[in-house]
Protein backbone atom coordinates (compact mmCIF):
# COMPACT_ATOMS: atom_id res chain seq x y z
CA UNK A 1 0.00 0.00 0.00
CA UNK A 2 2.81 2.39 0.93
CA UNK A 3 4.76 1.62 -2.26
CA UNK A 4 1.67 2.31 -4.36
CA UNK A 5 1.48 5.80 -2.87
CA UNK A 6 5.21 6.46 -3.17
CA UNK A 7 5.52 5.23 -6.76
CA UNK A 8 2.36 7.05 -7.88
CA UNK A 9 3.43 10.30 -6.18
CA UNK A 10 6.89 10.11 -7.76
CA UNK A 11 5.42 9.51 -11.22
CA UNK A 12 2.95 12.40 -10.95
CA UNK A 13 5.74 14.65 -9.67
CA UNK A 14 7.87 13.71 -12.67
CA UNK A 15 5.01 14.62 -15.02
CA UNK A 16 4.48 17.94 -13.23
CA UNK A 17 8.17 18.75 -13.68
CA UNK A 18 8.22 17.91 -17.39
CA UNK A 19 8.61 21.08 -19.51
CA UNK A 20 6.02 21.74 -22.21
CA UNK A 21 8.37 21.04 -25.18
CA UNK A 22 9.20 17.59 -23.76
CA UNK A 23 5.59 16.46 -24.15
CA UNK A 24 6.31 16.14 -27.88
CA UNK A 25 9.36 13.90 -27.31
CA UNK A 26 9.23 10.11 -27.63
CA UNK A 27 8.50 8.09 -24.52
CA UNK A 28 9.74 4.63 -23.67
CA UNK A 29 6.43 3.17 -24.92
CA UNK A 30 6.99 2.30 -28.57
CA UNK A 31 5.01 4.63 -30.83
CA UNK A 32 3.90 6.94 -28.02
CA UNK A 33 5.03 10.46 -27.30
CA UNK A 34 5.31 11.69 -23.72
CA UNK A 35 1.89 13.34 -24.06
CA UNK A 36 0.36 10.00 -25.13
CA UNK A 37 1.85 8.29 -22.11
CA UNK A 38 0.55 10.99 -19.76
CA UNK A 39 -2.91 10.65 -21.30
CA UNK A 40 -2.68 6.90 -20.66
CA UNK A 41 -1.89 7.67 -17.02
CA UNK A 42 -5.11 9.69 -16.80
CA UNK A 43 -6.98 6.61 -18.01
CA UNK A 44 -5.07 4.43 -15.54
CA UNK A 45 -6.06 6.76 -12.70
CA UNK A 46 -9.69 6.48 -13.78
CA UNK A 47 -9.35 2.69 -13.74
CA UNK A 48 -7.99 2.80 -10.18
CA UNK A 49 -10.94 4.92 -9.02
CA UNK A 50 -13.46 2.67 -10.79
CA UNK A 51 -11.92 -0.52 -9.41
CA UNK A 52 -11.72 0.75 -5.83
CA UNK A 53 -15.41 1.67 -6.13
CA UNK A 54 -16.33 -1.81 -7.41
CA UNK A 55 -16.57 -4.09 -4.35
CA UNK A 56 -16.76 -7.85 -4.83
CA UNK A 57 -17.88 -10.64 -2.51
CA UNK A 58 -16.57 -13.61 -4.48
CA UNK A 59 -13.30 -15.30 -3.64
CA UNK A 60 -10.22 -13.76 -5.34
CA UNK A 61 -9.45 -15.22 -8.74
CA UNK A 62 -6.08 -13.50 -9.21
CA UNK A 63 -3.38 -11.86 -7.12
CA UNK A 64 -0.69 -9.23 -7.82
CA UNK A 65 1.21 -11.72 -10.01
CA UNK A 66 -1.56 -13.47 -11.92
CA UNK A 67 -3.32 -10.13 -12.49
CA UNK A 68 -0.81 -9.66 -15.29
CA UNK A 69 -1.21 -11.42 -18.63
CA UNK A 70 1.87 -12.27 -20.66
CA UNK A 71 1.06 -11.48 -24.28
CA UNK A 72 2.44 -13.25 -27.35
CA UNK A 73 3.61 -10.07 -29.05
CA UNK A 74 4.14 -6.39 -28.27
CA UNK A 75 1.34 -3.89 -28.97
CA UNK A 76 1.10 -2.69 -32.56
CA UNK A 77 -0.84 0.51 -31.88
CA UNK A 78 -3.85 -0.92 -33.70
CA UNK A 79 -5.77 -1.62 -30.49
CA UNK A 80 -8.78 0.76 -30.43
CA UNK A 81 -7.96 2.04 -26.92
CA UNK A 82 -4.33 2.69 -27.86
CA UNK A 83 -5.46 4.62 -30.94
CA UNK A 84 -8.00 6.57 -28.88
CA UNK A 85 -5.30 7.49 -26.35
CA UNK A 86 -3.16 9.08 -29.06
CA UNK A 87 -6.07 11.06 -30.48
CA UNK A 88 -7.21 12.16 -27.03
CA UNK A 89 -3.69 13.27 -26.06
CA UNK A 90 -3.46 15.40 -29.20
CA UNK A 91 -6.83 16.98 -28.43
CA UNK A 92 -5.48 18.47 -25.19
CA UNK A 93 -3.12 20.67 -27.27
CA UNK A 94 -1.82 22.58 -24.23
CA UNK A 95 0.38 20.37 -21.99
CA UNK A 96 -0.83 22.39 -19.00
CA UNK A 97 -4.34 20.97 -19.46
CA UNK A 98 -3.02 17.43 -19.57
CA UNK A 99 -0.90 18.02 -16.46
CA UNK A 100 -3.88 19.53 -14.66
CA UNK A 101 -6.18 16.62 -15.54
CA UNK A 102 -3.62 14.06 -14.35
CA UNK A 103 -3.03 15.97 -11.12
CA UNK A 104 -6.77 16.29 -10.50
CA UNK A 105 -7.83 12.70 -11.11
CA UNK A 106 -4.47 11.27 -10.06
CA UNK A 107 -4.69 12.92 -6.65
CA UNK A 108 -8.19 11.50 -6.21
CA UNK A 109 -6.97 8.02 -7.12
CA UNK A 110 -4.13 8.38 -4.63
CA UNK A 111 -6.48 9.43 -1.84
CA UNK A 112 -8.88 6.57 -2.62
CA UNK A 113 -6.00 4.10 -2.40
CA UNK A 114 -4.88 5.45 0.97
CA UNK A 115 -8.42 5.14 2.36
CA UNK A 116 -9.06 1.64 1.00
CA UNK A 117 -9.01 -1.50 3.15
CA UNK A 118 -6.23 -3.72 1.74
CA UNK A 119 -8.21 -6.83 2.75
CA UNK A 120 -11.33 -5.78 0.83
CA UNK A 121 -12.10 -7.41 -2.50
CA UNK A 122 -12.67 -5.57 -5.73
CA UNK A 123 -13.58 -6.53 -9.26
CA UNK A 124 -11.80 -5.53 -12.47
CA UNK A 125 -11.30 -7.08 -15.91
CA UNK A 126 -13.78 -9.83 -14.97
CA UNK A 127 -11.50 -10.87 -12.10
CA UNK A 128 -11.63 -10.51 -8.32
CA UNK A 129 -8.65 -9.66 -6.11
CA UNK A 130 -7.90 -7.95 -2.84
CA UNK A 131 -7.25 -4.22 -2.77
CA UNK A 132 -3.75 -4.95 -1.48
CA UNK A 133 -2.96 -7.18 -4.46
CA UNK A 134 -4.54 -4.73 -6.90
CA UNK A 135 -2.50 -1.80 -5.64
CA UNK A 136 0.58 -4.02 -5.44
CA UNK A 137 0.20 -4.87 -9.13
CA UNK A 138 0.02 -1.17 -9.91
CA UNK A 139 3.42 -0.54 -8.34
CA UNK A 140 4.82 -2.35 -11.38
CA UNK A 141 2.59 -0.29 -13.69
CA UNK A 142 3.66 3.03 -12.19
CA UNK A 143 7.34 2.07 -12.07
CA UNK A 144 7.50 0.90 -15.68
CA UNK A 145 5.67 4.00 -16.88
CA UNK A 146 7.95 6.25 -14.84
CA UNK A 147 10.87 4.69 -16.69
CA UNK A 148 8.94 5.20 -19.94
CA UNK A 149 8.32 8.85 -19.11
CA UNK A 150 11.99 9.72 -18.55
CA UNK A 151 13.44 7.37 -21.17
CA UNK A 152 14.39 10.28 -23.46
CA UNK A 153 14.40 13.06 -20.87
CA UNK A 154 17.97 13.14 -19.51
CA UNK A 155 17.26 16.22 -17.39
CA UNK A 156 14.33 14.65 -15.52
CA UNK A 157 14.81 15.26 -11.80
CA UNK A 158 12.41 12.79 -10.20
CA UNK A 159 13.26 9.12 -10.65
CA UNK A 160 11.33 6.02 -9.55
CA UNK A 161 11.92 5.21 -5.86
CA UNK A 162 14.56 2.53 -5.35
CA UNK A 163 12.10 0.47 -3.31
CA UNK A 164 9.60 0.56 -6.19
CA UNK A 165 12.25 -0.61 -8.64
CA UNK A 166 13.20 -3.49 -6.35
CA UNK A 167 9.57 -4.47 -5.71
CA UNK A 168 8.76 -4.30 -9.42
CA UNK A 169 11.75 -6.45 -10.31
CA UNK A 170 10.69 -9.05 -7.75
CA UNK A 171 7.15 -9.05 -9.15
CA UNK A 172 8.41 -9.36 -12.72
CA UNK A 173 10.58 -12.31 -11.69
CA UNK A 174 7.55 -14.00 -10.16
CA UNK A 175 5.62 -13.41 -13.39
CA UNK A 176 8.53 -14.84 -15.39
CA UNK A 177 8.94 -17.77 -13.04
CA UNK A 178 12.69 -17.17 -12.88
CA UNK A 179 15.14 -14.67 -11.44
CA UNK A 180 17.09 -12.25 -13.58
CA UNK A 181 20.89 -12.47 -13.28
CA UNK A 182 22.26 -10.71 -10.21
CA UNK A 183 24.48 -8.59 -12.48
CA UNK A 184 21.34 -6.84 -13.75
CA UNK A 185 20.38 -3.67 -11.90
CA UNK A 186 16.69 -3.42 -11.02
CA UNK A 187 16.29 -0.84 -13.78
CA UNK A 188 17.99 -3.09 -16.35
CA UNK A 189 15.90 -6.08 -15.30
CA UNK A 190 12.71 -4.08 -15.84
CA UNK A 191 13.72 -2.46 -19.12
CA UNK A 192 15.34 -5.50 -20.70
CA UNK A 193 12.88 -7.93 -19.16
CA UNK A 194 9.88 -6.14 -20.71
CA UNK A 195 11.55 -5.48 -24.04
CA UNK A 196 11.91 -1.75 -23.50
CA UNK A 197 15.68 -1.95 -23.97
CA UNK A 198 17.78 -4.34 -26.01
CA UNK A 199 20.20 -6.41 -23.92
CA UNK A 200 23.92 -6.24 -24.44
CA UNK A 201 25.58 -9.39 -25.74
CA UNK A 202 26.75 -10.21 -22.23
CA UNK A 203 23.25 -9.71 -20.84
CA UNK A 204 21.76 -11.83 -23.62
CA UNK A 205 24.10 -14.68 -22.76
CA UNK A 206 23.21 -14.41 -19.08
CA UNK A 207 19.52 -14.46 -19.88
CA UNK A 208 19.98 -17.65 -21.89
CA UNK A 209 21.84 -19.23 -18.99
CA UNK A 210 19.13 -18.14 -16.57
CA UNK A 211 16.38 -19.54 -18.81
CA UNK A 212 14.31 -16.37 -18.36
CA UNK A 213 11.51 -15.98 -20.87
CA UNK A 214 12.43 -12.78 -22.67
CA UNK A 215 10.96 -10.31 -23.25
CA UNK A 216 7.79 -10.36 -21.16
CA UNK A 217 5.03 -8.38 -22.85
CA UNK A 218 2.60 -7.54 -20.06
CA UNK A 219 -1.04 -6.76 -20.55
Amino acid sequence: MDLFTRSWTALRTAVAETPDPDFARPSGCAGWLVRDLVCHLVIDAQDVLITLATPAVAEPTVDAVTYWHVEDRPPTGEDPLDALTVRLAAAYEDPHLLRFHLDDIGSAAGRAAELADPRARVGTRDEVLTVGDYLGAYVLEWTLHHLDLIAHLPDARTRPPEESLARSRALLERIAGAAFPTSFTDRDALLVGTGRSAPTEAQRAELRDAAVRFPLVLG
